[in-house]
């Protein structure tokens, strides 16, 4: 209804209790005299604990069609076929909820299921159903199985001790194979069983990569029902791997596991210490309230150790004392990752504790390790205070991690501000004067002094990216040791001349990516090389020199740290000619046009004869500059 009152609501509704014959209800009255902004969704509609019988639920119509909420909440309202039917057609038609509690309500029905169903299959709005405690009988089942499979809105689904044992969960587990909306499934105190029950939610997780909780707490899975759903894990990894790159954002795969109190020993564990380490999404793990023991922690410690994914582990009233506290210590002192461990209601004395307390002195991730409080009773009564002790030793290195943490989130955070849009920034060459003071150095050199050593490649032969003029190509590559394969032409340390990979001759584009440090890639532009050329002879000489002379030390042989092959031009050629050339991609062809020796003072080369052949018409820098140029522009077609 459009411009509506509360005035509006109240009268309606009081009119429709009239006609009716019903009670009001003073709590929906209050509710209502509450409301406030009438044109968005409310955020409650709190009908909890009140008895609605049929006609009740037909007077609520006069507050559904005028007004929509975000919750609606129908918890133990003594619902019947009658009155629940009504009130899902309502919702559904009004689109009167995002979530609906119609919880601890088991007198539903077949009928009321029903209509449940079809308000679940119809409402595009609906996102939350809690139904705990709400009997799904086989006779219900199918209707709500069917709702699920061909296009539900659900995303979270509550049905705790729904008695789902046997064909029911066999309908809904078939259905959910289908369902690429659900995200968490509650299944608790469902005495689903370790055979056809667990065989069913094997299956489910094999099929289904979008659920990403399952809580099976309280029922009784067992260890042969683990192994089915270890396998459902295993299978999970296999579709995960072959699925397109489209759909990851959406198939995440399981991420949380909840077997709290279902009988698992260490029997057990060795399947699930076996499954881990192909897991890649697993991030919580529940095993609380098993009787696991030392065994099984010592089955499950080489799984955990291999996987690469869990985040948080519930390890709490599962029998471990001293000797099992050592085995998840070794697995804390390996995990790079492990954010919270709980380990409360175990028999863990000074031993363990002093494990554990060792572990978190090389562990870094780990934020929360929930123990005891009090300290265990020993035979020897000063360990009591040794017990303290390492219990706030544990405690103060949880507390160090956490802000080691924080301090890498705010950095984190302040790498995403900027690299929110893709910051580039260009390093223009430097200036004249400080030209020379780069001469001898490269790409290389920061990483002598250990900043960005991997992740800063070095302009080689292999890793330079060229600029053409209509478009712009980045190649990233592992930098090369010194030495192997790097293309650097030191002429000596009196050597005037930039090396390729030296700031005065090339363009740095520094890329900001989010957690992995910056990027450095080294340009260069073949285009401009007569320019480049003129500035690399500029420190030596203020006037541009068209022949300049090498210094004395570059004349004869190669330059020991130059890597180049003897096919290679000779390191010492002219500045602007061996400055850009080989590194910028050309092809080893064009090695002969350069000299091999320095240029006269009138003009004249004295090299080798292929380069006398190819250079015998350039009597004066400009035609040599020609050369160049159309040698780079072929080569910039070349693909790299």
């Amino acid at each position: 209804a459009q411009n509506v009152t509360v005035d509006d609501i109240m009268t309606a509704y009081k009119q429709a209790c009239q006609k009716l014959n019903c009670k009001q209800i003073p709590k929906l009255l209050k509710q209502i005299q509450e409301f406030k902004d009438l044109a968005p969704r409310i955020d409650c509609l709190d009908l909890k604990g009140e008895k609605l019988d049929s006609k009740a639920c037909e007077a609520l119509e006069e507050v559904f069609k005028r007004v929509q909420f975000k919750i609606v909440d129908l918890e133990q309202t003594s619902l019947d076929e009658d009155g629940a039917s009504a009130l899902f057609d309502m919702i559904e038609y009004y689109e009167s909820a995002t979530h609906l509690n119609i919880s601890f309500n088991k007198h539903i029905g077949a009928r009321g299921w029903q209509a449940a169903a079809h308000m679940m299959r119809k409402t595009s709005c609906l996102q939350y159903l809690d139904a705990r405690n709400t009997l799904l009988l086989d006779h219900s089942a199918p209707f709500v199985a069917r709702a699920l499979r061909i296009s539900s809105s659900l995303v979270v689904l509550h049905l705790e001790n729904s008695c789902l044992s046997g064909r029911p969960l066999m309908l809904l587990a078939t259905a959910l194979k289908m369902n690429v909306n659900l995200r968490e499934l509650y299944l608790a105190d469902n005495k689903l069983n370790g055979l056809q029950d667990s065989a069913q939610l094997g299956n489910l997780l094999k099929f289904n990569c979008y659920i990403q909780i399952l809580d099976l707490r309280n029922n009784h899975i067992l260890d042969s029902g683990l192994a089915y759903i270890c396998e459902g894990l295993k299978e999970q990894r296999e579709v995960l791997k072959e699925q397109r790159e489209g759909q990851k954002d959406q198939r995440k795969g399981l991420l949380t596991l909840v077997l709290w109190n279902n009988q698992l020993t260490h029997a057990g564990m060795a399947y699930l210490g076996m499954t881990l380490p192909h897991t890649q999404s697993l991030e919580t793990l529940n095993l609380s309230h098993n009787p696991i023991g030392n065994e099984g922690v010592r089955n499950l410690k080489n799984g955990l150790i291999g996987n690469r994914s869990v985040l948080r582990l519930g390890l709490s009233s599962t029998k471990l004392t001293c000797e099992g506290a050592v085995a998840v210590a070794e697995f804390i002192a390996e995990s790079p990752r492990l954010l919270r461990l709980d380990l409360r209601e175990n028999n863990i004395k000074t031993g363990g504790l002093m494990a554990l307390s060792l572990a978190l002195k090389v562990n870094h991730s780990l934020l929360r390790l929930d123990l005891d409080q009090e300290p265990k009773k020993e035979v020897v009564k000063s360990f009591i205070e040794t017990q303290k002790a390492l219990l706030a030793e544990i405690q103060n290195g949880c507390k160090r991690n956490f802000i080691l943490a924080k301090e890498k989130e705010e950095k984190e955070q302040k790498l995403q501000q900027s690299a929110s849009m893709l910051e580039i920034t260009v390093t223009e060459p430097l200036e004249e004067g400080l030209e020379e003071d780069g001469g001898d150095g490269s790409a290389a050199s920061p990483m002598e002094e250990g900043e960005e050593a991997e992740e800063t490649p070095t302009a080689s032969a292999n890793g330079t990216v060229e600029l053409g003029e209509e478009e712009e190509e980045e190649d990233e590559r592992p930098a090369a040791p010194r030495g192997a394969g790097e293309s650097r032409c030191d002429g000596g340390a009196g050597d005037p001349v930039a090396s390729p990979s030296s700031q005065g001759n090339e363009r740095r584009i520094l890329v900001s990516s989010p957690g992995r440090g910056h990027k450095i890639f080294v340009v260069t532009r073949v285009e401009s090389l007569p320019e480049r050329m003129a500035a690399a002879t500029a420190p030596q000489n203020p006037a541009p020199d068209l022949n300049p002379e090498l210094p004395p030390s570059s004349v004869n042989g190669e330059s020991p740290k130059s890597g180049l092959s003897s096919g290679d031009p000779h390191p010492d050629a002219d500045p602007g000619a061996r400055d850009a050339p080989l590194p910028n991609g050309l092809k080893m062809d064009f090695a002969p046009a350069f000299p091999d020796v320095s240029v006269d003072g009138d003009g004249k080369t004295g090299g080798t004869c292929a380069a006398e052949h190819e250079l015998s018409c350039s009597k004066n820098e400009r035609e040599l500059e020609e050369l160049l140029l159309e040698a780079s522009q072929d080569a910039g077609q070349e693909p790299l």
